[in-house]
């Protein structure tokens, strides 16, 4: 039976924006069809001046007989540069040195990497009602691709975009964000916005997510597995990740929400046994790790369903719901979720 859209079918999406942009202070709001928000992006003379300033620093220390002191942020590292590394193999070693040494630059700095003009390759696609301009001029229709659009490698050049999407859909999963543009989720259930950062999002799929939510101020939700693994990729979206921690305030979306799959929608969907899988080791250490983490403290709902896990020791792919029914997704189980407000 297909679904059919109620007219009243964005009316928890409507009021869930609605406090979204009471909690923006006046004047910040933008009209999401004609306006975006112009971030001053840090000119190569600013770059110089912040290397020219480390430079100095390095001299008087010497000048005075003492060791030169380079302060660099303690940090962690995720691949995000496909590039440097295979100009000099040999030199570099390995991928994340090179990722290492750009990243503690430009915390030295204190400067976006984008700014230092290294820009990595981008794996994110999104797809459906946004229309926008690149750099060098293309002009780029994601309604118009049956497979997606390449998230565009320099976010801070994009231009003019233009929706009149409902909401942002955030998908871990390259197969089911080819699912929904199969199961034609942007015709049944939009306007919206799909993207995905194909597992772990990399530098340019973070920004975009960022850039959309500066110019559109529209609720954005994230579709991932109920496991340690798709809880920390919406985590990264909504509150950053420790590599990057420095320029998270670019990076993340905090009003981001958490619409499935939820540990608490196995049980209350009668998910079969047999599509559930059993949390390993890491699973268990990773799922630990999330818990402790600080701003899980202002996130009680997520939290709970955090210890739902626990107890249950078991985890589920966003695949499982085909257990249920083939197109149970896309046809029930999202028309739901956004109809009803069942998000946290």
């Amino acid at each position: 039976m297909a679904f059919v859209q109620s007219l009243d079918f964005f009316h928890h999406v409507e009021k869930h924006q609605a406090t979204l942009l009471k909690a923006i202070p006046r004047g910040e709001q933008q009209n999401p069809e004609v306006q975006e928000v112009k971030q001053e992006p840090v000119t190569s003379s600013q770059v110089v001046a912040a290397i020219d300033k480390i430079v100095q620093e390095v001299l008087e220390r010497l000048s005075k007989d003492e060791a030169p002191v380079l302060l660099v942020e303690n940090r962690s590292n995720w691949n995000n540069i496909e590039d440097i590394f295979y100009e000099n193999v040999q030199l570099y070693g390995s991928q994340a040195t090179v990722d290492n040494i750009v990243t503690d630059i430009s915390c030295m700095l204190k400067v976006p990497r984008r700014s230092l003009h290294i820009l990595s390759t981008s794996k994110g696609c999104v797809a459906g009602n946004l229309l926008y301009i690149e750099e060098d001029g293309t002009k780029v229709d994601c309604s118009g691709s049956t497979s997606g659009a390449l998230v565009p490698s320099n976010v801070e050049g994009v231009t003019n975009l233009r929706t009149v999407a409902r909401f942002i859909l955030i998908i871990e999963k390259d197969a089911t964000f080819q699912r929904l543009l199969d199961d034609d989720f942007c015709g049944k259930c939009g306007p919206c916005i799909l993207i995905t950062g194909k597992g772990v999002p990399d530098l340019n799929t973070r920004l975009f997510v960022r850039k959309m939510w500066d110019t559109f101020q529209i609720p954005i939700f994230t579709l991932v597995d109920a496991d340690p693994h798709g809880i920390e990729i919406m985590c990264i979206y909504k509150y950053g990740s420790v590599s990057m921690s420095f320029e998270a305030h670019n990076l993340t979306v905090p009003s981001i929400a958490w619409l499935g799959l939820l540990p608490s929608d196995i049980e209350r969907l009668h998910v079969p046994a047999e599509a559930l899988i059993p949390l390993s080791a890491l699973d268990q250490r990773k799922l630990q790790s999330l818990q402790k983490r600080p701003y899980l403290s202002c996130q009680p709902l997520w939290k709970q369903e955090l210890e739902i896990m626990t107890l249950m020791k078991m985890k589920a792919e966003i695949q499982a719901l085909t257990f249920l029914s083939p197109t149970f997704l896309t046809s029930v189980y999202l028309p739901n979720k956004l109809e009803y407000g069942g998000w946290i």
